[in-house]
């Protein structure tokens, strides 16, 4: 009776992956995965080295995915500075790590390039020699793949992401023409789609989600012609709403498009002139200064900065001069922490030196 007993709890164990071939030895493989799940992204490349299991667990996904369902979040900071290539953040090891470099044409690697974090995949737009590309990266893979181009391929775009979906709004085609039109991309698929037309066309415009709905703010509609009003689109509805002096500070030609990024669902932008950073009343339609950026953004209009969300903070990318030469340092402040005495508290996080000063573009995954 004994032995029978044995016999049938030592067949449930095999049947339920508690055996030599376990992820973790005594252990059923849906507890190694939960146990798995909570260690830090930047052991994953060591993970995989400790046996076929391991190797196949990571490029699976699978561990993706069940940290998704435990609600586990890490935000890594990828950016580039310099025809090196993209490198990756982790703010919580303080650690840096080389991408595999884009195998692109010289032209996109020189070109100017826009840049999205969405889903478990960077995705990177910019221009081969004959058309518009996208290049996207694979957090899961470890490589860089060939995206399947837009239904109406563009750049100077308003951009953002919501889990797995991220969508585009406006920009401009390789004539020149300025858009109205926006489309969905589906990172589990990796398809495009058309979405209605916004009421107005938009060059050099930035977009955000917020509440579920996706937002575009700024941006011009000519060389000389620029945009106060903000664009709200329903997801639910499919409906585009105007929203009238929602961006009141003017793009001029040679600025950047806004720099806006939202934490727990509340949207912060800097002004380029005064380096400040703002916050948005969304029942008054007003901006409230708050302080001052850890770094200058009107030297240069804008651009080589990155100002973004990174899970319940905003993160300032930009560079800094000093004794010891050029580097790019990364600033966060926790909204939380509040302001005081009109400063906002600064903390750098992180800094790459010998990489210049200006930032090419930038992006913060959650996964």
């Amino acid at each position: 009776m004994e032995t029978n007993l044995s016999n049938k709890r030592s067949k449930r164990q095999v049947s339920n992956g508690c055996d030599r071939g376990s992820l973790l030895p005594a252990l059923f493989d849906d507890v190694a995965l939960k146990c798995l799940a909570l260690a830090s992204r930047s052991d994953y490349a060591s993970l995989s080295c400790l046996n076929t299991r391991f190797n196949e667990l990571i490029k699976s996904g699978n561990l993706y995915g069940e940290r998704k369902v435990l609600g586990i979040v890490e935000h890594w900071v990828y950016l580039v500075c310099d025809l090196r290539g993209w490198e990756a953040f982790d703010p919580m090891r303080k650690k840096w790590m080389k991408l595999p470099k884009i195998p692109c044409d010289e032209c996109f690697n020189h070109a100017d390039k826009e840049s999205l974090a969405v889903g478990s995949e960077l995705l990177v737009f910019g221009r081969e020699f004959y058309d518009f590309a996208i290049w996207k990266y694979s957090l899961i893979r470890g490589n860089w793949v060939k995206c399947e181009g837009m239904n109406l391929p563009r750049c100077l775009f308003g951009s953002s992401s919501l889990g797995s979906i991220a969508i585009v709004a406006g920009g401009s085609d390789k004539s020149g023409n300025v858009l109205k039109s926006a489309e969905l991309y589906d990172s589990s698929s990796g398809r495009w789609e058309m979405l209605p037309n916004m009421h107005s066309p938009r060059r050099l415009c930035s977009g955000f989600f917020m509440d579920g709905k996706f937002y575009v703010i700024g941006g011009m509609t000519s060389a000389t012609d620029s945009l106060t009003c903000g664009e709200e689109f329903d997801l639910k509805t499919r409906e585009w709403r105007k929203i009238e002096g929602m961006y009141p500070n003017v793009n001029r030609a040679a600025q950047a498009p806004p720099l806006v990024a939202v934490v727990n669902n509340q949207l912060y932008a800097v002004e380029y002139l005064t380096n400040m950073v703002k916050k948005y009343d969304r029942e008054k339609n007003t901006w409230d200064v708050l302080g001052r950026l850890p770094v200058r953004a009107d030297l240069s209009n804008g651009w080589g900065l990155a100002f973004k969300a990174c899970g319940e903070q905003l993160l300032v990318v930009g560079g800094q001069r000093g004794p010891e030469g050029e580097a790019v340092v990364l600033n966060s402040w926790h909204p939380k922490s509040g302001v005081k005495d009109g400063m906002l508290d600064w903390k750098v996080i992180g800094v790459k030196e010998h990489v210049g000063v200006f930032v090419y573009n930038c992006a913060v995954m959650g996964c």
